[in-house]
């Protein structure tokens, strides 16, 4: 495969590298995996089986060098409504289903589709994501007591205000020691993790001088285990598996979407290429295996891909080593982990809100005031007030039209006149005015893709034409690059209404994609071989043929250079014709 080529070249230093990477990125993702695991509505070390089992398949099967693959901020919102509407046991069952979803996405090469999703709804979506998990760590931050989870966000919202005067004094101080520590961390300590050092500092802080006066993971989940789970299979039964086919749905499109973003952004980073369909192979496969550990799915994490590559990674065994790193904490030190406050884990989510959120990039395109500021609005209001599945497909569908409509705008029809000051006859529209045009021959220029939702503008321009009763209509085809059924319906329409009143259709310049619709639809059969020509040149001589040259006499357009010629035969053919009638013949 492609990815062999992953390892060229490797060596001993390049080890050395991995290694050192994969030990960084890997304590950073320790607290990350707890709290995705918590605000997914989970137990933390799910978060941890997560990490560990998913991060080493991506790395091991995916289609980048130095993606690093977990649990992630974007699936919070879809996968904690999973488990409110379903549980945890199908939320497995869910994401093992993605994963063969993801799988049967690269296998069929649809990597490359994904990239089409336009931008702003995806800024829309991730800031959307990025509002839910900033205001749903408020309640442990404050530590509110009696605080009941909703799937939508006014509620939750409702019932913090509800609870608002529970707020915990030394919850607060808590969350703010690990809040003032990650902001100040890249400052005055870059090397260490700001968000492992927050949660260690406020951990001890809590537990020295205020012990039993904040919730902590041991008080709210029970003792983390220092061990993976067995090995276990969920009951999956055909009613399940139907069930749940549209949440999987969501998270692989959720997840092929982020992977291939993070992706993007460490081949921005480093310069390499990474393969799409080969990484969508590997995200299903760590998702098909990770939920009989107990993981949640999992997809690429931008923020740790990035840190990999900032630490000095040089190849997958980076992300492999990450994952082996986190298993070790996890064996050593698990029953530490249950004395973590969750007003600890609130700031962590919070900056991993913050950061992901886009604000610049949001930003701009609302003030480009554009329909693309209307798309990201909306999506981005539809993911927070509704719910992320929602959001994206309404975005789409309006992505969907407003590119209808661009494109319809950008469909020219002109009529045309060669250009007698041009060296090689050049038709031009400019050329085409009152008392300069042929009463016979109407040539249009059709410029741009001739589709559903373009053909009105391009008949009603056409059908001028076909009203006027001119003998024979060239079109120019040569900058229509497309065209679907509904375009050949339209011309189909044009070509039978003046082929009935004794015209006469000429095409030149069609391009491979149009005519192939063409002979598909019959209309170039309908058309006759014949009227197709490569140069608008040849087709006017052919159109010159079929002229009546009855009409010809005492026109005073002369918008060819024939017309004059041809005017001239037809006067004195009329001359002699009088001079036969009255009995006189004309002298040479």
């Amino acid at each position: 495969m492609k990815g062999r080529g992953r390892f060229d070249g490797y060596h001993l230093s390049a080890l050395r590298k991995d290694m050192v990477s994969g030990l960084i990125v890997g304590i950073i993702a320790i607290p990350l995996g707890m709290a995705f695991a918590i605000a997914s509505g989970v137990r933390p070390e799910y978060g941890l089986y997560t990490t560990v089992i998913a991060g080493i398949l991506i790395s091991t099967f995916g289609g980048s060098k130095f993606q690093i693959g977990g649990p992630t901020g974007a699936f919070i919102p879809i996968l904690f409504a999973i488990v409110l509407q379903y549980g945890y046991e199908n939320l497995l069952i869910a994401g093992f289903l993605a994963g063969i979803m993801l799988v049967a996405m690269g296998l069929f090469k649809l990597g490359s589709l994904i990239a089409f999703i336009p931008r702003p709804v995806t800024i829309g979506f991730t800031a959307g994501i990025a509002v839910i998990i900033f205001s749903g760590q408020l309640a442990s931050f404050l530590g509110l007591k009696g605080i009941e989870k909703h799937e939508d966000f006014l509620s939750n919202m409702k019932e913090i205000g509800y609870h608002a005067s529970t707020v915990n004094s030394y919850s607060l101080l808590t969350a703010g020691i690990c809040l003032i520590i990650i902001l100040l961390a890249p400052r005055f300590m870059p090397k260490l993790p700001g968000s492992l050092l927050g949660l260690v500092v406020s951990s001890v802080v809590a537990a020295l001088f205020f012990n039993g006066e904040v919730a902590t993971i041991g008080s709210a989940y029970g003792t983390i285990p220092s061990t993976l789970p067995a090995f276990h299979i969920p009951d999956m039964t055909w009613e399940r598996i139907v069930n749940l086919l549209k949440p999987a749905f969501i998270i692989a499109m959720l997840g092929g979407i982020e992977s291939l973003l993070s992706a993007v952004v460490a081949d921005g980073m480093t310069g390499n290429r990474h393969n799409s369909n080969r990484e969508l192979i590997g995200q299903g496969i760590a998702n098909m295996i990770t939920p009989f550990f107990g993981g949640i799915p999992a997809t690429g994490a931008i923020a740790r891909t990035a840190a990999n590559i900032k630490s000095g990674a040089v190849s997958p065994i980076s992300g492999i080593v990450h994952g082996f790193v986190v298993l070790l904490v996890l064996i050593l030190f698990a029953p530490y982990a249950s004395d973590i406050p969750l007003a600890s884990m609130a700031p962590i989510l919070m900056v991993v809100a913050w950061n992901m959120s886009e604000r610049s990039a949001f930003m701009h395109i609302l003030k480009t005031k554009t329909s693309d500021s209307l798309l990201l609005a909306i999506t981005f209001i539809l993911t927070v007030f509704t719910n992320l599945t929602t959001a994206v497909e309404v975005g789409l569908l309006m992505a969907l039209l407003f590119f209808v409509k661009r494109m319809s705008q950008s469909l020219t029809v002109e009529k045309v006149l060669p250009d007698p000051n041009h060296k090689h006859k050049k038709v031009r529209a400019n050329m085409v005015y009152e008392g300069h045009d042929c009463p016979q021959i109407s040539i249009y220029t059709i410029d741009g893709p001739l589709f559903f939702g373009a053909v009105n503008k391009f008949e009603q321009d056409i059908r001028d034409t076909v009203q006027q009763r001119c003998t024979i209509l060239l079109l120019r085809f040569g900058k229509v690059p497309i065209m679907d059924t509904t375009g050949a319906a339209n011309l189909i329409t044009i070509v039978n209404s003046f082929q009935k009143l004794g015209g006469i259709v000429l095409l030149t310049g069609v391009q491979p994609q149009p005519l192939q619709v063409l002979k598909k639809t019959g209309l170039y059969e309908r058309i006759g071989a014949h009227h197709f020509f490569n140069h608008t040149g040849e087709a006017i001589g052919c159109a010159l043929i079929h002229l009546d040259s009855n009409q010809c006499l005492g026109c005073r357009h002369f918008v060819f250079r024939e017309c004059t010629a041809l005017s001239n035969v037809e006067k004195q053919s009329a001359t002699n014709r009088s001079l036969e009638h009255s009995g006189h013949h004309p002298s040479f």
